[in-house]
């Protein structure tokens, strides 16, 4: 499999992204937590995006529907940390939100 050239630059933000977030400074904006969240609304941005397509609507309302229920999970998820009493954190939803541009960045060459 061989990349492009946009293809090969996502994938060095991405390591650069990995790199960063084990850097030992910042541990409220950098660290494991961070990558967790970025990771997994990457995954979640791309698996509502997928089932919207699947369910046969167009790229940009597929991108959209993908991009609320990313937005959503890290709100929720986010309210029930703080219903655990544990803080809040707007640097979970910067991460949060990162990992769902990226991957719609990365689903915007897809069919």
């Amino acid at each position: 499999m061989s990349l492009d050239g946009a293809a090969r630059r996502r994938a060095r933000w991405l390591l650069g992204l990995v790199v960063v977030s084990t850097w030992p400074i910042a541990p409220q904006w950098f660290g494991a937590d961070k990558m967790k969240h970025f990771l997994m609304s990457a995954m979640i941005q791309s698996a509502a995006y997928s089932t919207a397509r699947a369910a046969g609507v167009q790229r940009s309302t597929g991108q959209a529907v993908a991009g609320v229920a990313t937005l959503t999970f890290g709100v929720v998820k986010e309210v029930h940390d703080r219903r655990s009493r544990k803080p809040f954190s707007v640097e979970d939803l910067v991460w949060d939100a990162a990992g769902g541009v990226a991957a719609a960045s990365l689903l915007n060459g897809t069919r």
